[in-house]
């Protein structure tokens, strides 16, 4: 019978064969399983060698294999997964600055150009400190008591004090917790950046920053804890890959809500407001576009065919919505415009990416072109009908296509692409659009109320909206200062 894996050596006080009874000690012959008599004197220091040449190379097995489950266990950062999100965390980024400053402020009038422009960067350096001090915490880390946790998150890792370098996320197990927090750091940026469409031309600067800032803690944190962070939505089983909800919808919302708060731009029906220069915005718009392919692709959280198939979705849509949206607009105006093609491909972008890890092409496909053919009319159209001043259509694009995003993402996702999805028309599972309904709702409810108690304070103590004076000679030379020109 063969010995256990420990004892592949005879022990001392063993007999027979080639043991350390026989071959060692000759004077032990015959005694085993009888203890060893003390060697004779010409046998002690060869007995002395051996036992401490046994017992060092026992004790280095035994160091060796006690610390082999300490190193099974720890986390493993994966060089490929790490330099994939850089990589996506710069591209989201450069969505925010200089993609949208630029998207936006190319549609708005001359005099207001530089104001819009330092929306976009003023939000990108106040909402960085504010997601390293407490946002990243309460939204991504878990809170230990389980109730609470549906809600919000911890305050672990207030200031980022216990982010060490080899520290991970458990929702990112495989690259450091510094990059998950860096990218979804980038989201937080965007999101209520996004919401400065629908203020355009007429709010205080230093009411934009407070807005900003107050949003990101008390609208946008929750509900990312909600849906990513382990909270109440994503138990339920809400799919939203990259923010459909989180961060399109949500900003949506709150720009239609700000719009309502802030009443309409003076002169608008009676003053020319086009766009001052469509090339700044088609510059924004393309940088969008490929920032995009980090925002879907790098939600994977990993260099890995999810991404692949996120990235090839992501460009699809976009490509089906901008086409969608000037087929429409040349059927009734006649001629597809260059705003229209832009604002149609941003429509893509935003349906597609609750769903980019979810669906396969052909679902992308469908997404796009409703995408392109809703977001329109709820841009032209409604926005008319109902007489709302969104001044750059955040809600019209943002709004409602990430709420048709979240919805066709219940009905095309498909278990084939991505395990953790079961949709409705090629899974059977109608529960899903239940659960999608769920979401699309309680971040509307949530958001439109949170949002509109933030504009109501903010506006008591400081004022939301320039001066009639103000808005009419612009926001540039009175808010900061300086014009486009010099």
């Amino acid at each position: 019978m063969s010995r256990p894996r420990a004892h592949l050596l005879p022990l001392p006080h063993e007999g027979g064969g080639e043991g350390w009874g026989e071959g060692v000690f000759p004077s032990c012959a015959g005694l085993s399983p009888s203890p060893c008599p003390l060697p004779l004197k010409g046998e002690r220091v060869k007995w002395g060698w051996r036992r401490f040449a046994i017992g060092f190379i026992a004790t280095l097995v035994a160091a060796f294999t006690a610390s082999t489950p300490a190193f099974a266990a720890a986390p493993k950062i994966d060089s490929g997964d790490t330099a994939w999100m850089l990589t996506s965390s710069a591209l989201v980024l450069m969505m925010t600055i200089p993609g949208l400053a630029l998207f936006y402020g190319g549609m708005v009038r001359k005099k207001n150009v530089l104001a819009t422009l330092a929306q976009s960067f003023g939000a990108t350096c106040v909402l960085t400190i504010l997601w390293m001090i407490f946002g990243y915490s309460i939204a991504l880390t878990p809170n230990a008591d389980a109730a609470t946790n549906q809600f919000i998150g911890s305050f672990n890792q207030f200031m980022l004090g216990n982010m060490g370098v080899n520290s991970v996320n458990p929702l990112a197990a495989t690259i450091p917790e510094s990059v998950y927090m860096f990218f979804q750091m980038t989201f937080a940026i965007i999101t209520p950046a996004l919401i400065a469409g629908a203020l355009a031309d007429r709010m205080k600067f230093s009411a934009f920053i407070w807005f900003m800032s107050l949003w990101l803690i008390l609208v946008y944190c929750p509900i990312a804890h909600w849906v990513w962070g382990g909270g109440w939505l994503g138990s339920m089983g809400a799919l939203d890959y990259a923010g459909g909800s989180v961060v399109h919808l949500n900003a949506g919302t709150a720009a239609l809500i700000t719009c309502l708060v802030l009443g309409k731009r003076v002169g608008l029906g009676s003053t020319d407001m086009a766009p001052h220069n469509l090339v700044l915005s088609v510059i924004g718009a393309s940088l969008l576009w490929v920032g995009w392919f980090g925002f879907n692709a790098g939600s994977a959280v990993a260099a890995n065919v999810n991404a692949g198939m996120a990235a090839a979705a992501t460009q699809i849509a976009t490509a089906a919505a901008a086409c969608a949206w000037a087929g429409v607009e040349w059927i009734v105006a006649k001629k597809p415009s260059v705003l229209g093609m832009i604002s149609g491909a941003v429509a893509g972008l935003v349906a597609i990416t609750p769903a980019s890890g979810f669906v396969d092409a052909q679902g992308a496909l469908i997404v796009g072109i409703a995408a392109g053919i809703v977001c329109y009319f709820s841009a032209v159209w409604v926005k008319k009908w109902l007489g709302y001043d969104d001044a750059l259509d955040a809600w019209g694009v943002h709004g409602v296509g990430g709420a048709l995003g979240a919805i066709l993402t219940g009905a095309l996702a498909k278990n084939a692409v991505n395990s953790a999805a079961h949709g409705w028309l090629f899974d059977g599972n109608g529960h899903q659009m239940l659960v999608q309904l769920y979401d699309v709702l309680g971040t509307f409810v949530y958001c439109a109320v949170v949002t509109f108690i933030i504009l109501k304070v903010l506006d008591a103590v400081i004022g939301l909206r320039v001066s009639r004076e103000v808005e009419i000679e612009g926001l540039d030379i009175n808010l900061h200062g300086e014009t486009v020109h010099g």
